[in-house]
């Protein structure tokens, strides 16, 4: 079992698009491990993207994260990122596979919805970012009818 850092950005909330994002991954067998809604600080979103501050992108990207609510989530499963980043889709919504999150919804590369972790060392520093409290371990019986 893997847990993985998922969030969905001030666009993907402001379009209305939590419920659906969140419906997506609970029906593909994953477990809800952590979840809240935060406006988060510009000192959180620098750290959650430091390894891009190089980037030309960076302050336009730490901007927009910065700009209105986002959702933290915890997803846990087995392969939990790469089925969460399946499930997401490529970064520019143009090219995004039909079906997935960004390929259902996404129309730009800077408004690309919703981000995932590309590793385990990365989800464990997000996870440990943005859930300093820790998560939510649980069970749910219907797991027994998820995985053999």
């Amino acid at each position: 079992m893997q847990t993985t850092y998922v969030m969905v950005k001030p666009d993907g909330v402001q379009r209305g698009l939590v419920g659906e994002i969140i419906n997506r991954f609970e029906r593909k067998g994953l477990r809800l491990v952590g979840l809240k809604s935060i406006i988060p600080s510009m000192e959180l979103v620098e750290q959650h993207y430091a390894v891009h501050k190089e980037r030309p992108f960076y302050s336009g990207l730490v901007e927009f994260v910065t700009s209105g609510p986002v959702v933290a989530m915890a997803w846990k499963g087995v392969d939990a990122i790469s089925v969460c980043r399946n499930i997401i889709g490529a970064t520019n919504g143009r090219e995004a596979d039909m079906g997935s999150i960004r390929g259902d919804f996404g129309m730009d590369i800077g408004y690309n919805l919703i981000h995932g972790s590309d590793g385990e060392e990365t989800a464990a520093f997000e996870l440990g970012l943005w859930f300093p409290e820790g998560l939510n371990e649980w069970t749910p019986v219907r797991e027994t009818w998820v995985y053999e």
